[in-house]
């Protein structure tokens, strides 16, 4: 069995995703080319490359247009509202498309922005059933 995911997603500028990805608190190693998120406890990779390398990863399919499509929505498990709220507002001051203010569903509580890029991410605390 597999000992780890990883997530590879494309990128326009490594310099923009660095400064993002930093600014919200993200472990991150920048490694002149791409760039390695390692994400919660479990250790989720994200990596981060530059569209020509992504598309000859993927057999030179073409790359979803995160302005009009999307091509995944991913989702951080947060400790608290409190932990959403504080990852939104660094989302926000550091230049993220703010999706979804922070919201109560009752049982679920959440927000979502969009990175530089484009990519989706869900911030979701579940109160325990």
């Amino acid at each position: 069995m597999s000992t780890s995911v990883w997530l590879n997603l494309p990128m326009h500028n490594i310099q923009t995703s660095a400064a993002f990805y930093t600014q919200l608190g993200f472990d991150t190693t920048d490694m002149t080319d791409k760039i390695k998120l390692v994400v919660g406890r479990e250790r989720l990779i994200v990596m981060l490359f530059p569209e020509p390398v992504f598309r000859s990863f993927t057999g030179g399919a073409a790359i979803a247009n995160t302005s009009s499509s999307a091509e995944v929505l991913i989702s951080l498990g947060m400790e608290s509202k409190a932990a959403v709220d504080a990852l939104i507002a660094k989302a926000e001051s550091a230049g993220a498309t703010i999706l979804g203010k922070p919201h109560d569903q009752g049982w679920m509580y959440g927000a979502a922005f969009a990175d530089p890029d484009g990519h989706r991410w869900n911030l979701l605390y579940m109160a325990e059933q």
